[in-house]
C-alpha cells in the first residue's frame, strides 16, 4: 500500500461518491461502456484481452467478457501471487474461484500468458491526461510496467478528475471509456 495521504484521501472521496452509485445506474452505464469500447481500433481488433472481473461499484465487465469469448477472443484475468499479478486466460466463468481481496480470480490450472494486446482496467479515479488511482496496491502499474500493451480504463463519468497527484511507479492509461465518452489521453 502506498502511503500519500493525498492520494489516499482522494481515493476515499472518489470511492464513497462510485459506492452511492445505485445498482440500476451502474447498469445502464457498464452497457453504454460496452458499446463504446468497441469503436476503439485496438481493442476491437485485439486476439488476446485482459479483463477484470468486477467487485463492489466497478463496471460491470460480465457482459464484455461473454461477448469476446463467445466472438472467439481469448479473455484473460488477473490472479493476484504475492506482490505479482498475472493474467490467466478463461474459458467462461466457471474457470473462476474467489481469490486475492474476495475477487473472482482463474483457477490454478488455467494457462497464465502476459503478453495482451489490450487490458481493461478498473479504475477508482483517473485524469483527462491517463493518470489513474486505482486501490493502492500497485498491481496494475506493476503489471504494466512490465508489460507493454494498451491500457483501457472504464470507469464513470464523475469519477474523471483533473487533478491526480502523479507518483513515479504510475503508468499512464490511453484509453478512458465512461458512459458518456471515450478519451485517448495520448496520440
Amino acid at each position: 500500500m502506498e502511503s500519500n495521504p493525498e492520494k489516499e484521501s482522494l481515493r476515499n472521496l472518489l470511492l464513497e461518491k462510485r459506492d452511492n452509485t445505485s445498482f440500476d445506474l451502474l447498469k445502464i452505464a457498464s452497457k453504454e461502456i460496452q458499446k463504446k469500447i468497441k469503436k476503439i481500433h485496438a481493442f476491437r481488433n485485439a486476439q488476446k484481452i485482459g479483463a477484470y472481473y468486477p467487485i463492489g461499484s466497478e463496471m460491470f465487465t460480465q457482459d464484455i467478457i461473454q461477448e469476446l469469448i463467445s466472438q472467439g477472443k481469448e479473455v484473460f484475468l488477473p490472479k493476484v501471487m504475492g506482490e505479482k499479478m498475472e493474467f490467466r486466460k478463461i474459458t467462461d466463468f466457471s474457470s473462476l474461484e474467489q481469490g486475492s481481496f474476495d475477487i473472482m480470480e482463474p483457477k490454478e490450472d488455467c494457462p497464465a500468458d502476459n503478453k495482451l494486446d489490450v487490458i481493461l482496467v478498473p479504475t477508482v479515479g483517473i485524469s483527462p491526461s491517463g493518470v489513474r488511482l486505482g486501490y493502492g496496491h500497485g498491481f496494475y502499474d506493476r503489471f504494466l510496467a512490465e508489460n507493454k500493451t494498451t491500457a483501457i480504463s472504464l470507469t464513470l463519468e464523475k469519477q474523471i478528475i483533473k487533478n491526480i497527484p502523479k507518483s513515479e511507479h504510475d503508468i499512464l492509461i490511453e484509453w478512458i471509456v465512461t458512459e458518456d465518452q471515450t478519451i485517448q489521453t495520448r496520440r
